[in-house]
């Protein structure tokens, strides 16, 4: 059986385990206002008519302008502004950092030694950063 992780008094407090449980609640609400904001954007741009609940919120989890093209929306115009790539952005980061943290975590509890940990970490940042800047070149010049 593990021995369980704990700070004494002293040690606890703000700290960086404290600031990435407050970026994880604060993230998760961020990302629920980017869906709310891309959703309510969609029906007023005339998604109620031209487009299916699946195409509506396949646009809200990811607002790109190619998520339109198959639907009856007859100008893509509005819907490739700068505005939804740059909240399609803050959702792609947002949920790959929030994921990416949440995998940390998790595996954290399986691993005791310090090293482990750091591994885990550092190779988590170095599949998140690839994949963040994949997503973006896609986001960006579609």
């Amino acid at each position: 059986m593990m021995k369980g992780r704990n700070l004494p008094l002293n040690q606890r407090g703000l700290n960086f385990e404290m600031l990435m449980w407050y970026f994880t609640r604060l993230s998760a609400l961020a990302m629920y206002v980017l869906v709310l904001v891309a959703v309510i954007g969609a029906l007023l741009m005339g998604a109620r008519t031209q487009m299916n609940l699946a195409d509506v919120l396949r646009w809200a989890f990811m607002p790109n302008s190619i998520h339109v093209q198959s639907t009856n929306v007859p100008d893509l115009a509005p819907w490739a502004t700068t505005f939804w790539k740059v909240s399609g952005s803050l959702m792609l980061l947002l949920a790959a950092s929030h994921g990416v943290h949440g995998v940390v975590v998790v595996l954290d509890d399986y691993f005791a030694q310090k090293w482990v940990r750091q591994l885990v970490r550092a190779l988590s940042i170095l599949f998140l950063v690839p994949m963040s800047i994949i997503g973006l070149y896609v986001l960006w010049t579609s």
